[in-house]
């Protein structure tokens, strides 16, 4: 045989052989990556966004005055978003709460209560609330979601809270025709930490009481 042909048919052979184990590793590769990639898929199909209500969702106060007797009151128009996902046992919830909406049944009282005195709504226009954990029970067949941590910023100023779940669930609205996801929480917080200082040495007490109900709509 020439010995040029020979080189040559023994280059093409070494070719074919390296392009055979390129393919072979190849295929390997997608056959690992394969079922991972359907884990990733299927966690991920579980999550779902949902749009806040505004008018379903609302936040309720009490303020005490002389350990007596209590003013009460609510912020409504309150939008938002809500991600959830049951198979991770994780959130995310963010509130946009406008102070002018606030309403406590007394015009007047309202007009104090946005005033500069206090949540000075004309400074402040909106309060938010982020959460940053969400927190279930330990059963596993049907986890309870029983606590909701996040960052309130009020008044100018930013810090922790934890919110209680009362109630928390999701379901499908015959109504709306929509997948619901909706809940109960209270909480208390100090005023004077967003430095809503007024009349608390006489007798109006710094701690607000919460009452907040949240539905969402998916997405």
């Amino acid at each position: 045989m020439n010995k040029t042909l020979y080189i040559g048919s023994l280059q093409r052979n070494v070719a074919m052989r390296l392009l055979s184990n390129k393919l072979k590793i190849s295929c390997v590769y997608t056959l690992v990556m394969m079922p991972l990639l359907l884990v990733s898929v299927t966690k991920n199909s579980h999550a779902a966004s949902y749009a806040i209500n505004p008018a379903s969702t609302h936040i309720r106060f009490a303020i005490e005055r002389l350990n007596t007797f209590a003013t009460t009151g609510g912020f409504y128009d309150i939008k938002g978003q809500l991600q959830y996902d049951p198979s991770l046992k994780t959130g995310d919830i963010s509130l946009i709460i406008p102070i002018d909406s606030l309403n406590t049944g007394n015009p007047s009282f309202n007009k104090s209560l946005t005033g500069p005195d206090f949540f000075d709504a004309k400074t402040f226009p909106l309060a938010q609330f982020k959460s940053t954990k969400w927190y279930f029970n330990q059963d596993r067949t049907n986890p309870q979601l029983i606590r909701v941590d996040g960052q309130l910023t009020l008044h100018g100023e930013t810090h922790p809270i934890s919110l209680t779940a009362t109630k928390f669930d999701c379901y499908l609205s015959a109504r709306l025709k929509k997948d619901i996801c909706g809940g109960n929480f209270t909480a208390t917080i100090d005023r004077t930490k967003w430095n809503i200082n007024k009349f608390v040495w006489f007798g109006l007490t710094k701690n607000l009481n919460l009452n907040i109900k949240v539905e969402a709509a998916r997405q």
